[in-house]
C-alpha cells in the first residue's frame, strides 16, 4: 500500500505543490474552530460563536466556487493571492472586533468577507488531475487528498482549541491566517505544475453546479458535512459539560483519524463495484454510525463513536470526486470540485449553527439528534437520486473505482 502512494510523487513538482497545499489547507478547519473557540471563550455564548463560525464556512462555500470559476478562466497564479489577501484582512479585523466588543453585525460581516479564502483542496486536486488524467493513479491521488483533508482536521481543530484555551483566545485564528498566507505564496510560486487555462466551449454551458450530477453530489456532501459540523460543536460543548474542555481535541481527532485510515485502505484497492452503488453503501454506513451518539456517556465513548462514524466519510468522498472527474468538463473541473467541497462546507456550517442553537436551548444530549437527522437525509437523497445518477455515470463504459480516471 505505501508504494502506491509513493509512486504519485515521482512526477516532478508533486512533492512541492502537495506540501504547500497541506500548509494552506490547515487554515480552513483552524479558522472555523478558531472562531468558534475564540468567541465562546470571550462571550460564553455557544449560539453566537457557532453562528459566526458557521457564517464564515457558509460564506466560503458560496464564494469559493466563484473564486475557482475565475481560476479556471485566468489560472491559479493570478487569482489565489488576491483572494487570500481579502480573507486574511477580514479575519484580522474580526479578531479585533471580538476583542474590543464591536457591534455584533460586524462579526458576521467580517466572517462573510473571510469566506474569500480559496478552496485549496480543489486547487491541489486540479494539479493531480493534470498530472494523472487518464491514469488509474488519479484515483489513488484523490484517495491521498481525502486523507490529507482528514489530516488537516486532526491537526487544525486540535491546534486551534489548544491555542485558544491555553495561550490567547485569538491565537487559533491568527495562526490560521499566517498559515494560509505562507501556503498560498509557496503554492502559487510553483508554476510548472499549474494547470493550463482551457477555453470553454459552448457545449460546456454555464456554471458546473447546473449539472444534475454535481448538484446531487454536492447535496449528499452537505448532509455529510452537517454531521462533521455537529461533531465540532457538540465535541466542544460535551467536553466542557464533562469538565474537560481541552479534551474536545480528542473527539475532533478521532473522527478525522477514522476517516483518514479508512481512506488510505480504500484508495489502495480496486473495487469491482459500480461507483454509484459504492456511494449508496458509504452514505448508508454514515447514517447508521450516527446512532451510537445517543448512548455516549463521556468524552472517551464519544471519541470511540465518532471514530467509527468517520470511517465511512473518506471513502465516500473519494467516490464522489471520482464520479465528478468523469462528468465535469476539464475546462471547469476546479469549479466543479469546489462546488462539491462547498456542499460539504455548507453542511459543516449548518450542522455547527443548528447544533449550537439546540445546545443553548435544550442541552448537549439533544444536539446529537442533528447528526442523526443529517445522516438520514443524506441517505434519502442518494436513494431518491440513485437511478438518474447511475444513468449519468453509466453514459461512459463502467470501470472499477480504482480505474475511474481511465474512463475519461
Amino acid at each position: 500500500m505505501p508504494n502506491l502512494y509513493r509512486e504519485l510523487f515521482a512526477a516532478p513538482g508533486a512533492r512541492g505543490f502537495a506540501s504547500a497545499g497541506l500548509v494552506a489547507r490547515l487554515s480552513l478547519p483552524m479558522t472555523h474552530m478558531g472562531i468558534l473557540t475564540m468567541l465562546s471563550e470571550l462571550s460564553g455564548r455557544y449560539g453566537l460563536a457557532s453562528a459566526v463560525a458557521g457564517t464564515f464556512t457558509l460564506s466560503m462555500a458560496l464564494i469559493g466556487p466563484q473564486v475557482s470559476r475565475v481560476v479556471d478562466r485566468l489560472g491559479q497564479g493570478r487569482v489565489l493571492v488576491p483572494a487570500t489577501g481579502i480573507s486574511v484582512a477580514a479575519l484580522g479585523a474580526l479578531i479585533l472586533c471580538a476583542y474590543y466588543e464591536g457591534p455584533m453585525w460586524t462579526l458576521f460581516a467580517l466572517a462573510v468577507l473571510a469566506g474569500f479564502m480559496p478552496s485549496m483542496g480543489a486547487m491541489v486536486r486540479a494539479r493531480w488531475t493534470e498530472l494523472y488524467r487518464g491514469s488509474p493513479k488519479l484515483n489513488t491521488a484523490y484517495s491521498l487528498e481525502s486523507v490529507v483533508d482528514e489530516l488537516t482536521y486532526i491537526i487544525g481543530p486540535a491546534l486551534a482549541v489548544m491555542l485558544c484555551t491555553t495561550l490567547l483566545p485569538a491565537a487559533g485564528p491568527a495562526l490560521a491566517a499566517a498559515l494560509l498566507v505562507a501556503g498560498v505564496v509557496l503554492f502559487t510560486a510553483q508554476k510548472r505544475t499549474e494547470p493550463p487555462v482551457r477555453p470553454r466551449t459552448q457545449r460546456d454551458g454555464g456554471s458546473a453546479i447546473r449539472s444534475g450530477a454535481v448538484l446531487i453530489l454536492a447535496v449528499t456532501l452537505l448532509f455529510g458535512g452537517a454531521i462533521a459540523g455537529t461533531v465540532d460543536t457538540l465535541g466542544l460543548a460535551f467536553a466542557e459539560q464533562q469538565g474537560q474542555k481541552g479534551a474536545a481535541s480528542i473527539v475532533f481527532s478521532a473522527y478525522a483519524l477514522g476517516s483518514g485510515l479508512s481512506g488510505l485502505v480504500f484508495g489502495a484497492r480496486t473495487w469491482n463495484v459500480r461507483p454509484v452503488r459504492l456511494l449508496l453503501f458509504g452514505v448508508a454506513g454514515t447514517a447508521a454510525t450516527t446512532l451510537p451518539f445517543l448512548v455516549v456517556g463521556n468524552v472517551m465513548t464519544l471519541s470511540l463513536a465518532v471514530f467509527f462514524a468517520g470511517m465511512f466519510f473518506a471513502p465516500t468522498m473519494i467516490v464522489v470526486m471520482g464520479i465528478a472527474e468523469q462528468v465535469v468538463p476539464a475546462a471547469k473541473l476546479t469549479e466543479g470540485m469546489t462546488w462539491l467541497i462547498a456542499g460539504l462546507s455548507v453542511g459543516i456550517a449548518l450542522g455547527a449553527a443548528v447544533s449550537g442553537q439546540v445546545v443553548d436551548a435544550l442541552g448537549t444530549r439533544a444536539g446529537f439528534g442533528v447528526a442523526i437527522a443529517a445522516g438520514a437525509l443524506g441517505l434519502l437523497t442518494v436513494v431518491l437520486a440513485y437511478r438518474p445518477l447511475r444513468s449519468r455515470t453509466e453514459a461512459k463504459p463502467h470501470a472499477p473505482v480504482g480505474e475511474l480516471a481511465a474512463c475519461g
